[in-house]
């Protein structure tokens, strides 16, 4: 399970921090509340505000960090069952995890579709008006095209109820960047077998693990979530592996803990 905070080391704020979250700057667009821009209700009445979000968060505007590609080597090794994000970012599937093993429970901007004439879309039909800051229109019937984003008011992908099937045969839960607030996601912390441990990546404590007794096999790793993510790596032999994995998929190797000095350093050594 992951949330916002697994992306915001890549520059993408969260929506609740106070002072940095998403909520708390969204004035510039001229909404009566902050939660309005992604209301549907809101939406049909006034589309502009959300498109120029849109802008600002459309895939391609960032790149996936430490922790997607963490994520991608638990594919690697046939041990990803099934990612479960709140994120719509999709760093997910630019750190090459497949779409059957991603389970978008807000939604996504990949697809699309017309609020009159339910005709789809892919998502990149909608580039190219959104980052000129134009409202996508549907060429048929000239409806407002709306990337399939999970707005307040509308129901969840009909992927998301996989979770029926996919917590039962869990061996592990791994929750991540999440402060486990919105149902009915948050609940999915709790609906793996109590046999089954779980392990909370996160800045805080958060959802089942504060409101409830804690189970014995519960871990927790508070803090800077990369820095937790690059402490389970190493427990788990796999630093040097995803590292590579990184170095491959984006040209640049990983020196974390490092200053920038100490990084060009580094990188000079392996040239030579």
């Amino acid at each position: 399970m992951a949330g916002a905070g697994i992306s915001t080391p890549s520059g993408i704020p969260d929506f609740r921090s106070p002072g940095s979250g998403l909520y708390d700057n969204l004035q510039q667009y001229d909404i009566p509340y902050p939660e309005a821009i992604f209301e549907i209700n809101y939406f049909h009445h006034n589309p502009k505000p959300f498109f120029a979000l849109a802008k600002e968060l459309y895939p391609g505007n960032y790149k996936p960090n430490y922790t997607h590609y963490f994520i991608r080597l638990l594919h690697d090794k046939g041990l990803l069952h099934r990612i479960y994000t709140q994120n719509i970012d999709g760093l997910e599937r630019l750190a090459g995890i497949p779409s059957t093993k991603l389970v978008e429970a807000h939604g996504t901007f990949a697809t699309a579709t017309c609020t009159v004439c339910q005709t789809s879309y892919p998502g990149e039909d909608l580039r190219a008006d959104i980052l000129e800051s134009k409202v996508p229109k549907c060429p048929t019937c000239k409806g407002v095209i709306k990337p399939d984003v999970v707005f307040f008011g509308e129901e969840l992908p009909q992927c998301f109820f996989l979770y029926l099937t996919d917590f039962p045969l869990a061996d592990l839960l791994v929750v991540m960047g999440t402060s486990l607030e919105v149902e009915p996601f948050a609940s999915l912390a709790g609906a793996v077998r109590n046999s089954v441990p779980r392990v909370l990546i996160n800045r805080d404590l958060v959802g089942p693990f504060v409101y409830r007794a804690p189970r014995h096999n519960d871990v927790l790793e508070l803090g800077d979530v990369v820095s937790g993510v690059e402490r389970f790596a190493d427990k788990l032999g796999w630093k040097e592996e995803l590292n590579k994995l990184i170095a491959v998929e984006t040209g640049k190797e990983w020196f974390p803990h490092c200053t920038v000095v100490e990084r060009l350093n580094q990188t000079k050594q392996q040239v030579n």
